[in-house]
């Protein structure tokens, strides 16, 4: 029988590999394990950060285009290093920050929650389910041969990266392709979700007080969406 880990002894067995440092030293991980949600919550605060966060894209986008802001622009620079074209795939914040200033996505508060302090600290922020990982993540460079599922037409198709690509990956698979466009839905969070993964990545632009601002405000969110809401954390860097 497999014993699922604790949340600070999956958190020590993640990993960075240094081949992805070498291509970015400047990269930082600042990993969170949330514990205690309620799957039946819904927090009013969701929508007051919704809104916050798309006021804060007009505001960002009103003099300037989102491709300069300067987070977004070193993960468009890390996206290149890699081979990937940043105007045809995305990064999330990138992705996200665009949706704003029209209006973000509406799913569910927990979701809803992290895609605004996504927006609301420029950081790309990904969300998963914990209790759906099997083995710790760990960031890497792609040999090729790695399984990425993902839905389309409603049906699911197995993929598989470009050696090279920077993928997270647990296991048994891809968990997130180019390090963070498109997440898979065989750890996607859900209506039952109780324990939820977050992967917070920073490039230069972005200090670690900073990152550890938007981590900080993350947590300090969740805390309204259930009543013994508990919080690990680890940051990964070059050093």
């Amino acid at each position: 029988m497999t014993t699922t880990p604790t949340p600070e002894e999956f958190l020590a067995a993640c990993r960075v590999a240094d081949e992805v440092f070498e291509l970015r030293a400047d990269y930082r991980a600042m990993l969170l394990v949330v514990d205690g949600i309620d799957p039946r919550a819904t927090s009013a605060m969701a929508d007051e950060l919704i809104a916050a966060a798309e006021a804060h894209a007009r505001d960002l986008l009103a003099d300037g285009q989102v491709e300069d802001l300067p987070h977004v622009a070193a993960w468009r620079e890390a996206y290149r290093a890699f081979g990937a074209k940043p105007q045809r795939t995305r990064n999330s914040l990138e992705a996200l920050t665009r949706r704003a200033g029209e209006g973000l996505p509406r799913v569910n508060a927990l979701t809803d929650v992290y895609n605004a302090i996504s927006v609301l600290h420029q950081v790309p922020l990904g969300g998963e389910d914990f209790a759906l990982y099997e083995g710790p993540a760990h960031l890497a460079r792609a040999t090729g041969e790695e399984s990425f599922e993902t839905i389309s037409g409603g049906e699911t198709l197995v993929e598989h990266p470009k050696p090279g690509e920077v993928i997270w990956r647990d296991d048994a698979g891809i968990t997130c392709r180019r390090w963070n466009w498109r997440q898979g839905p065989r750890t996607a969070l859900s209506e039952g979700t109780r324990t939820a993964f977050f992967i917070l990545d920073a490039l230069g632009p972005m200090d670690d007080d900073a990152l550890s601002a938007a981590a900080d405000a993350l947590v300090e969110e969740l805390t309204s969406l259930g009543a013994e809401v508990m919080a690990s954390r680890r940051m990964i860097g070059a050093s």
